[in-house]
């Protein structure tokens, strides 16, 4: 019984002796080397091509969002496929030895990370949110100004970086306002009491949008409106030019909308928060 025990201690060692290769063979410059060019080309994805988004043409510019973080990954697996074999003896044994060890160790200690990790991939690869869309999540709405592989980055309206980990793809809904398209639709609101020329109105709020400086002409406007039990909803729906200016494009058409409905004689409706959330 001891014997046994004895010899299964033995041939333990000597298969992490087998699996580890001699510490004098290991080339520690060229590991150096190799996670400093990852690094670098990592590095300069990050700084390059968002750089090269914001000042070239409109219509490249979520193309070359979307390639950091691929640009990410495939650096850092070459790398890790690089390294390995200059520091394990790669054979189908030791790799399977390894990688169940690997799974047992991540499987307890970094649960939540690799949750996050494999949802960034699925995410790199299925795509349903990319660098340069605008997003909600929960409470959350902006841009994503950075996708890791743990997790992206959301800019907000009121400019704050908000990081969201890539996990909530599998518990929470996820909107898309334009899903890798240049534009997105934008809405304006308005609200007025009964008493007034519906078709008239609806026609004035088509012109607004007609006539704004944001507006993108090769996309349809269109003003539908329902009635309610206190009034008449109107929304104006339509496209900006460039999609980081829609919050300056509803502001402009329920400004000069709100003017010209006024002029009109229409008359605000009475409309508690509730219903505007609603909305």
């Amino acid at each position: 019984m001891m014997e046994a025990g004895a010899t299964g201690s033995v041939r333990a060692e000597t298969e992490a002796a087998q699996l580890l290769r001699d510490f004098q063979d290991i080339s520690y410059f060229q590991i150096f080397l190799i996670a400093a060019l990852a690094w670098a080309v990592v590095y300069l994805s990050r700084r390059i091509l968002p750089f090269l988004a914001e000042r070239g043409p409109s219509q490249t510019r979520l193309y070359l969002l979307g390639a950091v973080p691929i640009v990410r990954l495939l650096a850092i697996v070459a790398a890790t496929l690089w390294i390995l074999p200059l520091v394990f003896n790669i054979t189908l044994q030791n790799f399977l030895v390894i990688a169940g060890a690997a799974s047992v160790a991540i499987g307890f200690a970094f649960k939540d990370f690799v949750s996050s990790l494999i949802a960034g991939i699925v995410a790199i690869f299925e795509r349903p949110y990319r660098s340069g869309d605008w997003v909600k999540i929960g409470e959350d709405y902006g841009e994503i100004r950075r996708m890791g592989l743990r997790g992206m980055t959301i800019q907000t309206p009121d400019d704050n970086a908000v990081v969201v980990p890539h996990s909530r793809l599998w518990t929470e809904n996820i909107s898309n306002s334009n899903d890798g398209a240049q534009t997105l639709q934008c809405v304006a609101n308005f609200y007025l009491s009964p008493g007034h020329d519906a078709a008239k109105i609806r026609d004035a709020l088509y012109d607004i949008a007609l006539t704004s400086p944001y507006l993108d002409y090769a996309r349809p406007v269109v003003v539908v409106l329902s009635e309610e039990p206190w009034g008449t909803h109107y929304k104006i729906r339509a496209y900006p030019f460039d999609m980081r200016d829609q919050f300056l494009f509803i502001s402009d058409m329920t400004a000069r909308g709100k003017r010209t409905v006024a002029m009109m004689g229409g008359l605000p409706a009475a409309v508690t928060p509730a219903v505007e959330r609603t909305a």
